[in-house]
């Protein structure tokens, strides 16, 4: 159990950003070393969840499968790596939106039909998976873990039981499910790869300079491994690749309505990843810029909220003709820390993961440029610890609108509740309740001119509660709702 599990409002207290669902990662590639290949590809994919990561190989027949709670280089050594043989390979980062952080939750899943084995990694959420599970736990299929991914896997296996071939079973499982999915599945065969028809969380196709395939949730983790990036796994697209590398690509929609995540552009995907060419980082540049033009301010510095909101900063700074700082230095491990925090460690709050410079804050006024506000206890004590150091003023910018509504698409935010742009009825209260100087969001239309694409393609349901997938009422708040279930 780590530190977050044993202690998760003293977690809270410091850590008051949106959890993406997890990152995928999976290689055919005969003569290679591919678990540990997936290992650095999923290094890369740490950013997208840190609660429990998986490897599954297979070697023909055989498969060999390493899962736990803990992160990358945790879970991972030179000896469990060494026993995952074979040159198919599928990996998982995991943050969890459906179902807690057990052991029994880490993927892949691995799931058999006959002496077919199948595993299967997702990022996103089903908002059809609880009647799915009902309809496969009447049907005698049960389960061993409480998530939404174990659901799909199991109407692979259904579909096989019916006599239908893997491709069949494929198409006519991901027709049913209705949510987010990003999927990347291994057999003793193929490497397969699924997004949903509207294309909510990313996947993408890349090539290693021997012409071995490799899918990954951003283009950072062919990166890591040399490969090259080729394009986006199209929503609504099933891939199948054999060991031959031939790849086999079809529909399983007869239309798609793309409605990309414009949160993993702000702030889930790491900065060196592209979404449909388009450099993240230089998107949050623009996001700063644009910022800027929206809601000037009269300041001696610019500085972040690391990491993320360092390139809108920086755009901010470029677009206002004011210095940029680093005046906020992060500490990176705080996280992982097993110690048992103490009063006197509580009221250091923030400061435990953020150290001012104070000859850079002390008589200065200064703008805090950050990508979002969900709860608003971390800006509360931000704005704090910049005045504590001498700040002159303290004015906040956020380069995205805010966020008001929950999210059921793959990011663990389900509840209004825990949104304080919801709760509060102006920006006014909510920069009376951070104790900042001047609070300004970047403007909903501003927001998508900085991406230079249309309006259309985007999910924006946290910031306009737009849903483009029908979300049933039941699943506000549901979370655990697998877990509940079996304890009532």
């Amino acid at each position: 159990m780590d530190f977050k599990q044993l202690y998760p409002h003293f977690i809270e207290e410091f850590d008051d950003k949106p959890k993406e669902a997890c990152g995928v990662f999976g290689m055919i590639a005969p003569g290679e070393e591919v678990a540990r290949l997936a290992f650095f590809g999923l290094y890369a994919l740490q950013h997208r969840g840190q609660e429990s990561c998986g490897i599954a190989t297979f070697d023909n027949s055989n498969v060999f499968i390493h899962k736990d709670v803990g992160m990358v280089s945790q879970v991972f050594d030179e000896k469990n790596l060494s026993k995952l043989k074979g040159d198919i390979v599928v990996g998982h980062t995991r943050y969890s939106t459906t179902g807690s952080n057990n052991v029994c939750n880490a993927q892949p899943v691995l799931v058999s039909h006959k002496d077919k084995k199948i595993a299967l990694a997702h990022n996103g959420n089903l908002v059809n998976a609880n009647l799915l599970r009902e309809s496969l736990i009447k049907n005698g299929y049960s389960f061993e873990s409480t998530t939404d991914s174990e659901v799909m896997a199991k109407l692979i296996v259904q579909e096989l039981d019916k006599g239908n071939d893997l491709t069949t079973a494929i198409k006519t499982t991901f027709s049913q499910c209705k949510g987010a999915y990003s999927i990347v599945i291994g057999t003793n065969d193929y490497l397969i790869a699924i997004r949903d028809p509207d294309g909510v969380r990313p996947l993408c196709i890349g090539n290693t300079s021997s012409g071995k395939y490799v899918i990954a949730s951003e283009s950072c983790a062919l990166d890591i491994i040399g490969a090259a990036f080729v394009r986006d796994v199209a929503p609504g697209e099933i891939i199948f690749i054999n060991r031959q590398q031939k790849l086999n690509s079809n529909l399983f929609v007869s239309s798609i309505k793309p409605h990309h995540c414009i949160f993993e552009l702000i702030y889930f995907s790491r900065p060196d990843s592209t979404f449909k060419g388009l450099s993240i980082y230089h998107f949050r540049k623009e996001l700063g810029r644009q910022l800027a033009r929206e809601a000037p301010v009269k300041a001696d510095y610019v500085i972040s909220v690391p990491d993320s909101g360092t390139p809108a900063a920086i755009g901010f700074a470029e677009e206002s003709k004011l210095p940029f700082g680093e005046a906020l230095i992060k500490n990176r491990y705080i996280g992982r820390t097993f110690i048992q925090p103490s009063q006197m460690l509580r009221e250091l709050g923030i400061r435990l993961k953020l150290n001012p410079i104070r000859d850079i804050i002390a008589g200065k006024k200064i703008v805090v440029v950050d990508d979002s506000i969900v709860r608003g206890n971390t800006s509360r004590k931000i704005v704090r610890l910049l005045k504590d150091s001498g700040a002159k003023e303290v004015h906040m910018r956020i380069s995205s609108p805010p966020v008001q509504w929950p999210c059921f698409y793959g990011i663990d935010i389900d509840s209004r509740e825990q949104l304080i742009a919801a709760k509060s009825n102006s920006i006014d209260e909510i920069t009376k309740f951070i104790e900042a100087d001047s609070l300004k969001y970047i403007s909903h239309e501003g927001m998508i001119k900085s991406t230079s694409l249309q309006r259309e393609i985007f999910c924006t349901a946290c910031f306009s509660g737009e849903y483009p997938i029908e979300i049933p009422p039941e699943l506000e708040g549901a979370k655990l709702r697998y877990e509940q279930a079996a304890s009532n």
